[in-house]
């Protein structure tokens, strides 16, 4: 009996370990799936993008948005309530709280939207809203950075928890590359039903020869036994199998043929825009700088003359000044020969100075006064001056009242 006891008590604690390592064993086979498959996924997502536009009918979206949402959810931790009752919950109160930290993020303005309700919807639409802004890595990395809050949501052997989640964050950084076009109002933000991932795209099974061999063998043998007549040329399901393979290979390899004609006279005609584009800036620009070089010859010139008058103007204001210097002289001269004009001669000249005390020599008086003592005035004045003085003395001597008598 004790030994009984004793081997039922080591069974019992050899199956609580084999039981402990078998969950274990589980977890990481989940999780190393759910990663596998959504880099599977990115993959078909990223070949697809190339042929058409990635929309809420793409299969290859839809199946990244279920892999996307089961990791998102694996383990994720419940919401104790007030009675002590766990209810389930959804990533997006753990994305909601996780990526308030994302300059510019979306997370007011689901939260804000009328048509989507439940928790389970706003995460639904977060994907698509992040996908069509090219941030969705960027919310992943600020997420997992935020390690007490992803602790507080999730339990041990989560996959954002793990070694796995530098993966997912990296592998969504190739979806920048592609144009998301969603409608934020369709069937595929329904809440209601949770998302179910398609593994068939995924999964390919390659029959070895050896295989094959012992499949023509068994359908021989069991030919052979319903009727004599039958033959194994007759029999050839693995050829119908292989035949129609290559029929959906050349039937999607015409489907690409087709979508990469449509791209590549897309591409032509963009091609053609862009060089008529070109051609016409090209022109412009030359226009533009025969325009700039005729306005620097223009301004050149301008320059040159300008220079030229400055110049020419100089000279006739040294000329003026050697003039005025000449008259200033003669005066002079003219007053030390006559003493009864010298005084008159002082007084204008006295007047003179003091109505040239009230200016300053500026250059352009002086040249208004050299323009005023011209050549001509002054050969007039000396003219009239000289026969003023030789007139003077005949006119005393000629004068009847002054003869002697």
């Amino acid at each position: 009996m004790a030994s009984r006891s004793l081997g039922g008590l080591s069974g019992g604690r050899g199956g609580g370990g084999g039981k402990k390592s078998l969950s274990a064993r589980n977890a990481a086979v989940e999780r190393r799936n759910l990663i596998t498959v959504c880099r599977f996924s990115v993959k078909t997502l990223i070949d697809r993008s190339c042929f058409e536009t990635i929309d809420d009918s793409s299969p290859e979206f839809n199946n990244f948005a279920a892999v996307l949402e089961q990791i998102l959810s694996h383990r994720l931790k419940g919401q104790v309530t007030w009675f002590g009752y766990e209810s389930p919950r959804s990533f997006w109160d753990y994305i909601r709280v996780a990526c308030r930290k994302v300059s510019q993020n979306c997370i007011c303005s689901i939260e804000n939207m009328e048509n989507v309700s439940s928790s389970r919807a706003k995460g639904r639409a977060w994907i698509r809203v992040a996908l069509m802004e090219k941030h969705l890595s960027e919310y992943i990395s600020t997420a997992l950075r935020d390690f007490k809050t992803t602790r507080r949501f999730y339990e041990d052997g989560a996959i954002v928890l793990g070694e796995e989640a530098n993966m997912l964050a990296g592998m969504l950084l190739g979806l920048n590359a592609i144009d998301f076009s969603f409608c934020l109002k369709g069937e595929g933000l329904d809440g209601t039903f949770p998302a179910v991932i398609d593994y068939t795209p995924y999964l390919k099974f390659e029959q070895s020869s050896d295989s094959i061999s012992s499949d023509e063998e068994e359908l021989r043998t069991f030919g052979s036994s319903d009727s004599e007549s039958s033959t194994p040329e007759n029999v050839g399901p693995p050829l119908i199998m292989d035949e129609n393979s290559w029929f959906n290979k050349c039937k999607r390899v015409r489907q690409k043929y087709q979508l990469t004609l449509e791209q590549k006279g897309y591409l032509e005609e963009l091609l053609r825009l862009r060089e008529n584009q070109l051609s016409e800036s090209v022109s412009q620009n030359k226009v533009l700088l025969q325009r700039i070089e005729d306005s620097d010859l223009a301004h050149k010139l301008e320059k040159e003359q300008l220079e030229y008058i400055i110049v020419e103007l100089q000279d006739q204001l040294k000329s003026y000044q050697s003039l005025d210097q000449l008259s200033a002289e003669v005066s002079l001269s003219q007053a030390s020969l006559d003493p009864s004009h010298s005084q008159e001669g002082d007084g204008k000249q006295d007047s003179l100075n003091f109505i040239g005390e009230g200016k300053e020599d500026t250059p352009s008086l002086l040249g208004l006064c050299g323009s005023l003592t011209s050549v001509a005035s002054y050969k007039s004045l000396t003219s009239l001056k000289s026969n003023d003085c030789l007139a003077s003395p005949t006119a005393e001597m000629t004068s009847p009242g002054l003869t002697p008598s």
